[in-house]
């Protein structure tokens, strides 16, 4: 740490004062030697004396208050623009804690957010295969047999190859097809199987559409689920689920896996 210099450690109020002293001190010898004299002061009384004394010193002590006055004025005007200036650091401080923590909870979310489209990838196929063992117990050979095992088999090979919601689509084309609504309610809640296959791909879009909104608040990822093919599904089944009988809309009695 460098030494103040002579100029810093005094300011100029001190020399003024220390000039104005010593000029003061002078006059009052002078006064002494050509009016008392200095054999005489020695003699005289103590009031006298004390009178002489206060007159001589006191325009010092408030020359001396008056500096000392503007220099603790200077000193807190300092230790105030040190205050500020520190008030403005710890606020600056403050500001880039703000701003790394909000960098903080934004990477945090971003791997949330990708940590969700890998599942998502996931639960894609796992409604793929709902979807297809549903279309299977309605449209496969031991079903109406409108849809041949060859076929049938070729549209597993897209699903898991490419194409994971091929069967949600064709079971929403069978749908739009079908003008009867007993018949569209057949599709899903037609049979024990067919309503465990729909409570099973219920369940599972429920599932993934909350975690959906535990890592996006705007609700983009939940709204783009619903616009796939998967989520248009979705939206049927939950309008059949609410017109089927109870034993098979309700997945706690008819349940929503099936062993195999």
């Amino acid at each position: 740490m460098t030494q103040p210099s002579a100029s810093e450690r005094f300011d100029w109020r001190i020399w003024l004062g220390l000039v104005l002293t010593g000029a003061w001190l002078t006059l009052g010898g002078a006064y002494i030697s050509a009016s008392i004299g200095w054999g005489r002061v020695g003699s005289l009384d103590a009031a006298t004396l004390g009178n002489f004394l206060e007159g001589a010193f006191a325009p010092l002590a408030f020359l001396w208050l008056v500096i000392g006055y503007f220099l603790q004025r200077k000193e807190l005007e300092q230790n105030t623009e040190a205050l500020r200036a520190q008030s403005l650091e710890i606020q600056r401080t403050a500001d880039q804690a703000i701003i790394q923590s909000e960098r903080m909870a934004a990477s945090e979310r971003h791997a949330h957010q990708e940590a969700f489209l890998r599942l998502a990838d996931t639960v894609g196929n796992q409604l793929g295969a709902i979807a297809g063992l549903l279309f299977v117990s309605s449209q496969g050979a031991n079903a109406d047999g409108s849809v041949s095992n060859e076929e049938m088999s070729k549209l597993f090979s897209t699903a898991s190859a490419q194409d994971p919601e091929i069967f949600s689509r064709r079971l929403l084309e069978l749908h739009l097809r079908e003008s009867d609504p007993g018949k569209r309610l057949d599709l899903f809640y037609g049979t024990e199987v067919r309503a465990r296959h729909t409570n099973n791909f219920i369940h599972t879009c429920e599932r993934l559409f909350a975690r959906a909104e535990e890592v996006d608040s705007d609700n983009i990822l939940r709204d783009a689920l619903m616009a796939s093919g998967h989520g248009f599904v979705y939206r049927v089944m939950k309008l059949h689920q609410a017109n089927a009988p109870r034993e098979l809309a309700d997945m706690r009695v008819t349940g929503t896996h099936i062993d195999l």
